[in-house]
């Protein structure tokens, strides 16, 4: 059965040194193997893209090894097991996990989950976001380093992307006073009017510097910072004292490895104010997954979370998806629809 089946997938071609583009990889298509014994075949229905895969393209030392010239585009994706040679999976068994930018996946379970064990009648696009990676981010980002308070006031960059809006929102529940920076007036109108924002700062038609001093002169008590760059500095200089700055991401720089981008100059208002800045990596609190996952669900279910999602439809999409989340083109959480 398999033998019939076409993969059409993404490899990486070569790296790149400034901006992510569609010259860095490769289409190809193969035929799809048999399976042996102890293995399932996945189609993939949605792939998950977030800043962190540009930088997963840079042969640095990081978190986990840099994707290998020639291999599948790493991604986490979910998927419906079509044919299986698998005791514990079986055909229509929904799973998600690092299958890459494909249409199908071979697999032998190895760090894979089925999804309907673990969430029922929500769609199969839910666990790469608001149940998966970034919803698990924003809750861990948020509340072990963020720590907050009601009455708190908290920055967040990035606002309306997956994780910045899942951040303002259980902010939000924590009683917090929730500023947003995003681009574009429909994000803005969408944080105050939907998620219920106290204010929002448009970078790309307003004076990031000059509406923070309104706003928030001072009285920061929490940045989550998923930009870095210039916003960085200039929240740096609005903070509170022992206000608690959490670095999730940089996306201003690109991931970039040509030229990186120029630290705070402001750091040493983390002296002045007593600050503490400290970034986090999601995969750290594995052991958590279960309760933060828990939680949101029920956030969800209640209506104290909204999911937005955007798509873009077919396999073809992948290479403009990830560049798209450098130049603010998702509105929420970006996904490829296969």
């Amino acid at each position: 059965m398999t033998a019939a089946l076409t993969n059409r997938k993404w490899t990486l071609k070569s790296r790149p040194q400034t901006t992510v583009a569609e010259q860095h990889f490769n289409f190809e298509t193969e035929t799809v193997g048999e399976l042996a014994d102890g293995e399932f075949l996945v189609k993939t229905q949605y792939l998950s893209f977030e800043p962190a895969q540009r930088g997963w393209l840079n042969d640095v030392r990081s978190y986990v090894p840099p994707v290998a010239i020639g291999e599948v585009m790493r991604s986490v994706a979910a998927g419906e097991v079509i044919a299986s040679k698998h005791a514990d999976y079986q055909i229509g068994d929904r799973v998600q996990g690092g299958f890459g930018w494909q249409e199908y996946a071979i697999s032998d379970g190895s760090g894979l989950f089925p999804v309907e064990k673990i969430i029922e009648s929500v769609p199969i696009s839910y666990p790469l976001h608001i149940y998966g990676l970034t919803g698990l981010t924003a809750y861990f980002g948020l509340l072990d380093i963020g720590k907050p308070k009601a009455g708190d006031t908290i920055v967040i960059s990035g606002a309306a992307g997956a994780t910045g809006s899942t951040v303002g929102q259980i902010a939000k529940l924590m009683g917090c006073r929730v500023i947003g920076i995003a681009g574009g007036q429909a994000k803005c109108q969408w944080l105050l009017d939907e998620l219920g924002y106290d204010a929002v700062i448009d970078y790309k038609s307003e004076s990031v510097e000059l509406r923070l001093q309104e706003l928030c002169k001072n009285s920061i008590d929490i940045f989550f910072d998923n930009v870095g760059g210039e916003i960085l500095d200039q929240v740096l200089v609005n903070m509170a004292n022992y206000g608690r700055i959490v670095l999730c991401g940089g996306i201003s720089s690109g991931y970039q490895v040509a030229e990186l981008p120029p630290g705070p100059k402001n750091y040493m208002q983390l002296v002045i104010r007593r600050c503490h800045m400290e970034g986090f990596i999601v995969l750290d609190h594995v052991d958590r997954y279960p309760e933060a996952t828990e939680q949101l669900m029920q956030w969800v279910d209640e209506g104290k979370i909204l999911v937005k999602e955007y798509i873009l439809e077919g396999i073809e999409q992948c290479p403009q998806a990830l560049a798209g989340l450098f130049s603010g083109q998702n509105f929420g959480k970006q996904l490829v629809k296969i």
